[in-house]
């Protein structure tokens, strides 16, 4: 028999993990970010980028109203979200393919730190000055002829991979 919200079992959580979207500006990935940052309990989230189209309406079809219950914020300019970074101490994780990247399964957590998971632009991924900050780059092994997922796809992976460590 199927549960319903109410009947799961599921312990609810936090993890100290802040989920960095670097201009993404896709209506339904963002409320798919939020929906999936809720159920991986993700402790928030960061637009990275002018104009993010944040209206709920727009998003609250694929959000579920989970915009409501997951902080989040925008960041516009390079410096702003550099300090944000490098002052709270995170781990910065990037997911992306890059010469330098390693499995995520090779992911490591460092004990008693803040994770910053990095995300890229449905276009152009994660830019050169944010990979550069990076402390990991990882990606996701893919047996197919295509190199590339959807950011909401890759970024569920990403955090039942960091969550269940």
């Amino acid at each position: 028999m199927q549960l319903t919200h109410q009947e799961n079992q599921f312990e609810r959580k936090t993890f100290p993990i802040t989920l960095v979207c670097d201009h993404i500006y896709f209506q339904q990935n963002i409320g798919s970010l939020f929906r999936i940052s809720e159920a991986f309990g993700v402790e928030n989230i960061i637009f990275f980028g002018k104009d993010i189209p944040l209206t709920p309406r727009k998003i609250n079809k694929t959000s579920r109203s989970t915009h409501l219950h997951v902080a989040h914020s925008v960041i516009e300019d390079f410096t702003s979200l550099q300090s944000f970074l490098l002052d709270n101490d995170f781990e910065i994780i990037s997911l992306e393919i890059a010469s330098n990247s390693k499995p995520l399964k090779e992911v490591t957590i460092p004990k008693n730190k803040k994770i910053a998971l990095l995300i890229g632009s449905e276009i152009n991924g994660i830019s050169e000055e944010l990979l550069k900050l990076s402390h990991q780059i990882v990606h996701i092994n893919m047996f197919g002829k295509n190199s590339s997922m959807n950011v909401v796809q890759a970024a569920s992976i990403a955090l039942y991979e960091l969550t269940s460590k």
